[in-house]
């Protein structure tokens, strides 16, 4: 059986490896990832997992693993922001308050589906001008929900977490090794 990861991301392959998946091929799904009007953050978050493992090609025997992160601040989704205009008022909204960080994964082999999702709880603390300029110049928040990624820079800025760290990066492993689990593909075989 082999393992298609649906996902163009270096952070969700790292966090496979450190389960030992190794995915025999990788192919990113093109989709449009617009939230239907009125849609809350979950259930989008795991539309567009499902969406993303149902669009990417594979043979029948061929597993294909996809995710999505949504940032939510209430009912609010926080996408990858546009331009650094978007980033600063995310990251300023953020300040101060607890946002939730979703993470879908949706496991597809052939017409069988498999899906799970991690909720988590991060509290972001209040940037100074210094910080959030900083931040806006390092590049790090270009292509991550919520305009930030907390395995880098910005983990400084998140004095609370409640729930997967991995989820936040972007691919929560116990989910996902449960998943893999459930359609019979081996894991933790790089580390035997």
């Amino acid at each position: 059986m082999k393992l298609v990861l649906g996902s163009g991301s270096p952070r969700r392959k790292e966090l496979l490896a450190q389960i030992g998946v190794v995915p025999d091929d990788i192919r990113a799904p093109d989709i449009n990832e617009d939230p239907l009007k009125g849609e809350l953050p979950r259930p989008y978050c795991a539309r567009m997992a499902r969406e993303k493992a149902m669009a990417v090609p594979a043979a029948p025997d061929e597993l294909v693993l996809c995710a999505d992160t949504t940032v939510a601040l209430g009912r609010r989704i926080l996408g990858k922001p546009r331009d650094a205009g978007e980033a600063a008022e995310f990251l300023i909204a953020m300040g101060g308050r607890r946002h939730q960080v979703i993470t879908a994964v949706a496991l597809r082999l052939g017409d069988r589906l498999w899906q799970r999702d991690a909720v988590t709880a991060v509290k972001f603390k209040r940037l100074s001008d210094d910080e959030l300029n900083a931040y806006l110049a390092s590049g790090e928040w270009q292509g991550k929900a919520g305009a930030y990624g907390i395995q880098g820079l910005a983990e400084a800025f998140v004095p609370w977490i409640s729930g997967s760290f991995s989820g936040v990066v972007g691919l929560p492993l116990a989910e996902t090794a449960t998943l893999l689990t459930a359609a019979g593909y081996p894991i933790y075989r790089g580390n035997a």
